[in-house]
């Protein structure tokens, strides 16, 4: 029983004890020190922040840069499985307003140079009313026509051919 009371007591007595004051009015050195380190940290974090933002948009737009809209043979509209492609492309450029997509519009080598520079120019065109259809400004978008002129692939063969009917996105900023 004296034992308990010995405990008890000593579990009194360090239960009231009182821990010193601390003047909070007048921060200590360490805390001035800690306070710089945090500001400093929240500096680079935003610094860091912007730099990651910039990195993971011109990767956006090298992505963007490197779609195409393929096209059958002879056709030049834009087929279902291209719609995403397309809509990817109209929310880039929206929510950029300083963007200008220039939609180059190709055909493979088969036809007169006449004809495939006509039949780039109806690809690109038709892709351009598909952006403005998805609320992109006539001002974003240029079209142009290569024809044959910029294959992608330079065999004479069907593989080729299906890689050259196509549309390119060139974003300039």
């Amino acid at each position: 029983m004296k034992k308990i009371a010995v405990v008890l007591e000593a579990l009194l007595m360090t239960a009231c004890a009182s821990s010193p004051k601390i003047d909070s009015s007048q921060p200590s050195k360490s805390n001035d020190k800690n306070a710089s380190a945090q500001t400093d940290s929240h500096t680079l974090s935003a610094a860091e922040l912007e730099s990651r933002r910039l990195a993971a948009e011109k990767s956006a737009l090298q992505a963007l840069q490197k779609q195409s809209v393929y096209f059958d043979f002879d056709k030049f509209s834009v087929k279902a499985e291209y719609k995403n492609t397309v809509q990817n492309q109209a929310d880039f450029i929206k929510s950029h307003g300083n963007d200008v997509v220039t939609l180059e519009g190709n055909a493979d080598e088969r036809g007169s140079n006449e004809y495939n520079l006509a039949l780039g120019d109806k690809r690109a065109t038709a892709v351009q009313k598909n952006l403005s259809m998805l609320g992109v400004s006539a001002k974003q978008i240029r079209a142009v026509s290569f024809g044959e002129e910029k294959p992608r692939l330079l065999c004479h063969e069907e593989k080729c051919w299906n890689e050259n009917r196509r549309v390119d996105f060139v974003h300039r900023q």
